[in-house]
């Protein structure tokens, strides 16, 4: 395993180099975007409308906690990552549509999307789930909102800049898939547990 340092936008041959088990520190603008972001993405919005790029982006599945200051500026309270798999439906388009190259999630997510981040050149990111505080101290500024009256803030897409923000590559651009070893092993582990 090895530590890589990205920054957004991130190329696709950059996406393309990255294997499972990488250890990435992100830094530049991710945007998070839960289940009413993700349908209005790919069944409504168009690039030129949208504030910022996904083009090379980063989607967090994410639903965080800001609330506005006393001078009127977004503050960041909490950053968690929330469970990808719902979004499953969702992911395949985007990466198509916007040319996104990285979810940011945790939990991992359909095998349809691990096919799609291969035709794509995109990876899968886990991030530590139950840090929420902790993650939110690598997002240097909100930098934009859009959709938060309409959706409400969990489900708004906001952009952040963030510093060394650290994930896992649990899947990548070339089949591998971290979630499946993983859930091999465990069913192993258990078959040699229940022949005792």
């Amino acid at each position: 395993m090895s530590e890589i340092r990205l920054q957004t936008p991130i190329s696709e041959s950059e996406a393309r180099a990255l294997k499972v088990g990488d250890r990435v520190l992100l830094s530049g603008l991710v945007v998070t975007a839960r289940d009413r972001a993700h349908r209005w993405l790919v069944e409504e919005a168009e690039r030129d409308e949208l504030p910022f790029s996904l083009g090379g982006g980063v989607i967090y599945h994410c639903g965080p906690i800001v609330r506005k200051g006393a001078s009127g500026a977004w503050e960041l309270i909490a950053a968690g990552p929330t469970t990808s798999e719902r979004m499953n439906i969702y992911v395949p388009r985007l990466l198509a549509k916007f040319g996104v190259r990285a979810i940011l999630g945790k939990g991992g997510m359909s095998r349809e999307v691990l096919d799609a981040l291969a035709k794509s050149g995109a990876v899968y990111l886990a991030a530590v789930g139950g840090a929420a505080q902790v993650l939110a101290g690598k997002v240097i500024r909100v930098a934009g909102a859009l959709k938060v009256e309409e959706f409400g803030s969990p489900e708004a897409l906001w952009s952040f800049e963030v510093r060394d923000f650290p994930a896992v590559v649990t899947m990548d651009s070339r089949g591998g898939c971290l979630h499946d070893a993983a859930s091999a092993a465990s069913g192993l582990r258990l078959r040699e547990l229940l022949k005792r």
